[in-house]
């Protein structure tokens, strides 16, 4: 997540709030297929749940990488929410 966050040139900002609705989606596939699959094997411990992780992980990048594929466009972009610094709104 770090690399994304200096993607978007976040700092301190909350990741999740700056990410596009498609990065949303394929993130909350990774969580749920790694929360699934963890569950299917009884994931004890580190270990076990990094399987899990990395077998979710690649679940959900399977996904985006035939999405991207299809549409010719990026899911994960420098793209955010935030304002320029120039643009940012002063309070007196």
């Amino acid at each position: 997540m770090t690399a994304h966050k200096n993607l978007q040139g976040l700092k301190t900002q909350n990741l999740r709030a700056h990410m596009s609705e498609a990065a949303l989606i394929f993130t909350a596939l990774a969580e749920l297929s790694t929360r699934q699959i963890a569950e299917c094997v009884a994931a004890t411990g580190m270990a076990e749940n990094q399987v899990a992780a990395k077998t979710g992980g690649r679940i959900a990048k399977g996904a985006r990488l035939e999405l991207e594929s299809k549409t010719g466009r990026k899911v994960i972009t420098g793209e955010n929410y935030l304002l320029p610094a120039k643009a940012a709104i002063q309070v007196k």
